[in-house]
């Protein structure tokens, strides 16, 4: 839909924006005249850091390590596999 959002590191630092201890999302549901301009130069700038990581971000989330029941099943599998073949 086209709606800038960011990623951010840890909750406690949305929380310094509105002056609590952890926030979990923030909206900007206005904008004063004066501050529009920043607030272009942010969305930009989000823009272009987070469209250049999202590939990086979607390759290396959960550091390509299966759990524990993944690895079982895999394991299962390529054993069922070598028997079959070996049958043949």
């Amino acid at each position: 839909m086209g709606v800038p959002y960011c990623i951010v590191k840890g909750k406690a630092r949305l929380g310094t924006l509105v002056h609590k201890k952890t926030a979990t999302a923030i909206a900007f549901t206005e904008v004063h005249d004066e501050d529009s301009q920043s607030l272009a130069a942010l969305v930009s700038a989000v823009n272009e850091n987070f469209a250049a990581r999202t590939d990086d971000i979607r390759r290396t989330w959960g550091g390509n390590v299966m759990g524990i029941k993944s690895r079982t099943a895999a394991f299962k599998k390529q054993k069922a596999l070598e028997k079959d073949m070996i049958k043949a």
